[in-house]
């Protein structure tokens, strides 16, 4: 029994648990609408003004949340061994400058449509894209957690491509719901993770396309072992099994921040599939191939990566764990 009930036996273990359930649901609100706050302030003010003031968060952000930095530079040690202790510092903390930009674009999502999109991203290698669309299956979109990520699905309905996205369902669902509004806004369309192969079949079935972020570290059982910068990282194999099934088209797709142009790219390359004789063979290959395209990306703009998430964390079995934050 609760410390709730405790203090006065009249109250029944039932009156108990609604209070606890009122009082979390009261909790949940006051997120809900401090989010929604924050989001409907930055979307008012100017965009170069919620940049300027996201920008400041970052800063802050950086040195406030000690233990994703540690986390981030234990990360790029991993990865990027040649470097020296000062470039890792400094890729990090133009990652943080890109959640700064995120959170300022996402918030502005409302406000953005077909003619004034281009002053924030263009495309870049969309006739990959194209190509891929006019075979008339489907298009599975590998996409990473790279720069702005949630802008990608947004801008490419925005152009006139609206497509599936898979997302992870939040522990708030008044705010999974309104982050979901925000992303689907240009008509796209959220898959949860637990219905991801379901989900995706039909939207194949639909001759739409999808797109999958296959780049975080999965739990032993939930993916297979492949090279990500030399060291074994536990990944998902579902693009390449739904794939595979499927027969659609793959297509890598990224957002880019160009800092010449002060805009994002979204680029597209045409992936090729690997063909192996044992199909789980096929499967792990084009897992592994996959990964190492998203691995070049990352290589050649080492600031806009997700370095903070414990992308090693899942080790082979028998192997000591990485990461002691």
């Amino acid at each position: 029994m609760n410390r709730l009930a405790l203090d006065n036996p009249k109250i029944s273990p039932a009156a108990t648990e609604s209070r606890l359930q009122v009082r979390l649901s009261i909790g949940r609100r006051i997120e809900y609408w401090a989010v929604l706050g924050a989001l409907k302030l930055l979307g008012t003010v100017p965009h170069r003004v919620a940049r300027g003031g996201c920008a400041v968060l970052a800063f802050l952000s950086y040195w406030l949340w000690p233990r994703l930095r540690r986390v981030g530079l234990f990360n790029l040690s991993l990865a990027l061994p040649e470097w020296s202790e000062r470039r890792r510092r400094r890729a990090l903390f133009g990652l943080f400058r890109n959640f700064g930009r995120m959170l300022a674009d996402f918030a502005h999502f409302p406000s953005w449509n077909r003619q004034n999109i281009e002053r924030v991203i263009i495309y870049d290698g969309f006739e990959n894209y194209a190509r891929a669309h006019n075979q008339g299956k489907g298009v599975l979109i590998l996409t990473a957690h790279f720069s702005n990520w949630e802008l990608s699905s947004f801008a490419h309905g925005v152009y006139g491509h609206p497509l599936n996205f898979i997302v992870r369902e939040m522990d708030n669902p008044l705010i999974d719901a309104l982050i979901n509004r925000y992303r689907s806004s240009s008509g796209g369309r959220p898959i949860e993770k637990k219905d991801f192969a379901r989900g995706v079949l039909r939207a194949f079935e639909r001759r739409e396309a999808v797109g999958i972020l296959m780049d975080q570290n999965m739990l032993l059982g939930e993916g297979v072992f492949v090279d990500f910068f030399g060291h074994a990282a536990c990944t998902t194999t579902g693009p390449a099994r739904i794939a595979r099934r499927t027969g659609v088209p793959v297509v890598l797709g990224l957002v880019i921040w160009d800092e010449k142009l002060k805009k994002y790219r979204l680029r597209f390359d045409a992936v090729e599939w690997i063909q192996r004789d044992d199909p789980e063979e096929e499967i792990v290959a084009n897992t592994a191939h996959f990964t190492k395209l998203i691995e070049e990306y990352v290589r050649r703009y080492p600031d806009q990566w997700l370095w903070v998430h414990r992308r090693w964390k899942t080790r082979p079995p028998g192997e000591p764990p990485l990461y002691s934050c």
